[in-house]
């Protein structure tokens, strides 16, 4: 629901067109509902919830420096402002839960600069668009997400790791090293901010400001190489994943699944139905080894395969997505937890018995490995149960069926209240 008065909103509309253009804004029903929602509807529980909001209006910025009077005038007229890279989060992070504007930054999509080690875009550059700009220079991205028509702004506002965490951790571990931002504070100017300063605005779903430009780190391109194997079981597979994810030079992925879920996955000879697949993105320098540690383990090599499009296949069945197509097969009966730790691989049986229809997806992390537990919904206190459960195990659990901001969170507050003094920024997620 809208908290805006109707006839200040339409006078901020009227001025939003002046601003902007007035193709750049729509209060089309169509346009404000698409841009109302994300990926959310992955929780049974959050979709129960649904719609969480409504925008009154949306706007598209054409280049990174439109934001910040976009964003100062929505403060003169008390308009709530969320901002929209993709609609890929899954967490209800983009949805506008106080009405207002929800500012879609797809249309800011310019490479400003690529230098040694860094890339400079706007936020709503693909993330697929940057690794092949960096690849064209003879560099590759630190991460990206397993989504990757992510746009950049959106992986650092609402995302955290993916296809490089192996090696990098998450988009917070030194992945970000300046940023132009618009406040909510009646500045009409971007301000710059650079190392430890970029913080606060990571992973914080717009509430301490909105990503317009980032500057970001390049490495040196690397000789990579899909490995698909397959096992007749995924406890042979499962501590395969962690030992994949040790070897050196670093694999970029390590993927693993269970046959069910192996079933639900688009056809592939790489990942026989039958058995468990296990997938990952290894340096050739490393690639011998690695197959002579699956085979030596009682795997198979499916197949090696080499290109880009290689390694953005098999980062489209890796974290979220093979929950994704499971949940497909079956809408409204699964639902899944995030979850991390060498207990996954070191206690599975135990972990494996929390939920009803338990199927775990797992990753090779930084520190350890991560993944997704998926199982047969019945209640959100069957859930919440099952974390509790987990945790006892020694298990590190994320639960996707919230909305609000739930890391650095004191700090992220702290900012917040300096640089929206109002409480504009993207409201309803910070409790």
């Amino acid at each position: 629901m809208t908290s805006v008065l109707q006839s200040r909103l339409d006078v901020f509309t009227s001025k939003l067109r002046v601003l902007v253009g007035a193709d750049c804004v729509s209060t089309d029903l169509a346009a404000r509902r698409k841009a109302s929602a994300d990926w959310a509807k992955m929780s049974p529980i959050l979709e129960a919830q649904l719609p969480l909001g409504l925008a009154d209006l949306v706007v598209y910025p054409s280049s990174a420096d439109q934001v910040a009077p976009i964003v100062a005038l929505a403060v003169e007229h008390a308009v709530p402002v969320t901002p929209r890279g993709k609609g890929t989060g899954n967490y209800g992070q983009a949805i506008p839960m106080r009405g207002g504007l929800v500012v879609d930054l797809s249309r800011a999509t310019a490479v400003l600069e690529i230098g040694d080690g860094y890339l400079v875009a706007e936020a709503g550059a693909k993330m697929t668009t940057l690794e092949s700009v960096a690849r064209d220079h003879g560099q590759q991205l630190w991460m990206y997400p397993s989504t990757g028509g992510s746009s950049l702004g959106g992986f650092l506002a609402g995302g955290s790791g993916g296809t490089g965490t192996i090696a990098h951790g998450s988009n917070m571990d030194g992945f970000v090293t300046a940023l132009d931002v618009a406040h909510a504070d009646g500045s009409s100017e971007l301000v710059s901010v650079s190392g430890a300063e970029v913080d606060t605005y990571l992973h914080a779903y717009g509430v301490t400001g909105i990503l317009a430009r980032a500057t970001v780190r390049l490495e040196p391109l690397q000789d990579w190489r899909g490995l698909f194997c397959s096992f007749e079981t995924f406890e042979q597979a499962l501590p395969m994943v962690r030992e994949l994810g040790r070897l050196s030079p670093r694999p970029r992925l390590v993927s693993a699944d269970v046959p069910q879920v192996v079933a639900t996955l688009p056809r592939d000879r790489g990942y026989p139905h039958g058995r468990a697949s296990l997938r990952s993105i290894i340096d050739v320098e490393a690639l011998d080894t690695a197959v002579a540690m699956v085979e030596n383990a009682g795997g198979r090599v499916e197949d090696i395969r080499q290109g880009p499009q290689t390694g953005a296949k098999l980062s489209s069945l890796s974290y979220n997505h093979p929950t994704w197509h499971l949940q497909r097969t079956a809408p409204g009966k699964y639902f899944h937890v995030e979850v991390g730790g060498d207990a996954l691989v070191d206690r599975f049986a135990e972990v494996n018995q929390v939920y009803d229809g338990s199927m775990l997806h797992i990753e090779a992390g930084h520190r350890a490995p991560i993944g997704m537990l998926n199982g047969i919904y019945h209640s959100p206190e069957q859930v919440y149960d099952g974390i509790d459960r987990l945790r006892e195990l020694g298990v590190a659990v994320h639960s996707p069926h919230q909305w609000f901001v739930d890391r650095n969170v004191e700090a992220v507050r702290a900012h917040a209240a300096r640089v929206d003094p109002h409480g504009l920024l993207n409201p309803g997620k910070l409790v």
